[in-house]
């Protein structure tokens, strides 16, 4: 079965912006690439695919716009990451169209990020705090939710888009 998750996807505009974010070399951590840039709103985990794209197909919410930033930030010592806001109506709709499917949806309230970096060492992390605080700002309309398959590889996950739902 794939692996599935439901999120949005800057437009290029927005990752030429990331892209221009410093990347320094730093023991322990591994920088995503532009192909990975993406807000996650759902995991699914390993789920049939016409399940989870039938229920997507359900999810009622209106377009809206995402904003990026204003500054890079961090999840504790393991990942780096740039906030999105503007999304958490989207992401309440995804939840609730998709409850039954995959595993449960997580308990904690919805953090639109974009992940840029992570540690490798789960167990250790990395000193995140000298990359935290980079302004970088942007938004863009968000117009649609994309069901992604994760391709793991030992350098990292490819992603695949395997269904786009419009928004009302």
């Amino acid at each position: 079965m794939p692996r599935l998750f439901v999120a949005v996807w800057p437009p290029d505009e927005v990752l030429e912006l990331i892209a221009g974010l410093a990347r320094p070399d730093v023991e322990g951590l591994r920088w995503t690439t532009r192909q990975q840039w993406h807000v996650t709103l759902r995991f699914f985990g390993s789920v049939d695919f016409e399940d989870a794209a039938a229920a997507l197909r359900s999810v009622a919410a209106s377009a809206t716009a995402a904003e990026l930033g204003p500054e890079t930030g961090r999840f504790g010592k393991r990942v780096l990451h740039v906030p999105v806001s503007g999304l958490e109506g989207v992401a309440k709709a995804v939840v609730r169209a998709t409850k039954k499917v995959g595993k449960p949806p997580e308990p904690r309230p919805f953090k639109g990020h974009l992940t840029l970096a992570r540690a490798r060492d789960r167990r250790r992390g990395v000193d995140l705090r000298p990359l935290v605080g980079t302004p970088i700002a942007a938004g863009w309309p968000v117009n649609e939710v994309c069901l992604v398959e994760s391709h793991l590889s030992p350098k990292g996950a490819n992603y695949e888009v395997v269904e786009a739902v419009s928004l009302q």
